[in-house]
């Protein structure tokens, strides 16, 4: 079993490998959507079709459960707990996510856009790459994350949700809530990264708890 393989397993799914990190004697390696094609493949999904609460997250819960099973590894989500796994720690561990300058996540292949969908923990080290690219931001002259929030609700020391949420239900100058975080969509990479409007939107109704 290496990255490549569980890759492999996943690319029916339209789930890419976001990064994998060493956790004492196990490997956590982190799943996020594939793109271009996620938002098509998922809305063919019956969970997406039943009309029942939360069905991005009873999907996930579905397939990544089934791949956990069928490589003999455990399943974790960003929804377990209180106490909830470190989702974002091990992002940072894993040489591909980094803090960018507006103090969102940046992933080194879906920018600011990166998630994930859940973690598949196994039972062994595998071979991580030895080495990491620096942070996308470091060869970005522009940064136009940090000013393309029409609030300034984004800071590396904190983040206003009242205030973006405030935004997003009243003048939504920057239409967030139809394509996304006005941030989110500055970011170069993000640009490449194949995120659909609509899936955005989905994902800013979940955020306004609508």
């Amino acid at each position: 079993m290496n990255l490549a393989g569980i890759a492999r397993h996943c690319l029916p799914h339209h789930l890419s490998v976001m990064g994998a990190v060493h956790d004492a004697g196990s490997t956590v390696v982190l799943l996020g959507p594939g793109e271009p094609g996620f938002w098509d493949h998922i809305r063919r999904q019956p969970e997406l079709q039943d009309g029942a609460t939360d069905p991005l997250d009873r999907w996930s819960k579905r397939v990544i459960g089934a791949v956990a099973s069928e490589l003999g590894a455990h399943a974790i989500f960003p929804s377990d707990g209180p106490p909830y796994p470190p989702f974002i720690s091990w992002a940072l561990s894993s040489a591909r996510c980094w803090l960018s300058p507006s103090g969102l996540l940046v992933h080194d292949t879906a920018g600011l856009m990166v998630s994930f969908r859940g973690a598949l923990r196994l039972d062994a080290r595998l071979d991580l790459p030895a080495t990491s690219s620096p942070s996308p931001c470091e060869a970005c002259a522009s940064q136009p994350c940090r000013s393309a929030c029409p609030v300034d609700a984004l800071t590396p020391a904190a983040y206003d949700v009242a205030a973006c949420r405030a935004h997003i239900r009243e003048s939504d100058s920057a239409a967030c809530r139809s394509k996304g975080c006005a941030a989110r969509r500055a970011c170069p990479v993000s640009q490449s990264y194949g995120r659909k409007p609509d899936q955005s939107a989905f994902h800013m109704r979940a955020f306004l708890g609508e």
